[in-house]
């Protein structure tokens, strides 16, 4: 088991998960911040989706790799544990937020005196 190799995978994993987020949950907070229009706002969370897939089995198969690759001398000070909590945190924060928009009402803004409505 080569664990400087699983850690490497795990790392592009973490960073896929962050991705994920970042793209799922605030492409619109995102987009209000640069003042982009809806086409740009999803193509950032297509390509954020994309892109986070893309490095997510990446980081699975170097991972994998790892496991099947014999360990060298330079694997016994590696640690993979904190990576591995790190990435459990991810994913609870991932579900919570996941959780918290099926639950939470939508936030609608009022409108503002002399604003019309279009149908």
């Amino acid at each position: 088991m080569r664990k400087r190799t699983i850690r490497s995978g795990m790392r592009i994993l973490l960073a896929a998960l962050l991705l994920i987020i970042v793209a799922s949950f605030f492409h619109a907070g995102i987009a209000d911040f640069f003042s982009l229009s809806m086409h740009t706002e999803q193509r950032i969370y297509s390509l954020g989706i994309f892109w986070a897939a893309a490095m997510g089995a990446y980081g699975v198969m170097l991972a994998t790799l790892g496991f099947i690759l014999p360990s060298t001398p330079r694997d016994d000070g590696v640690r993979v544990l904190p990576l591995f909590m790190l990435i459990a945190f991810g994913m609870i924060f991932f579900f919570y937020l996941f959780v918290t928009t099926l639950t939470t009402p939508v936030n609608e803004r009022p409108l503002h005196p002399g604003s019309t409505i279009t149908i």
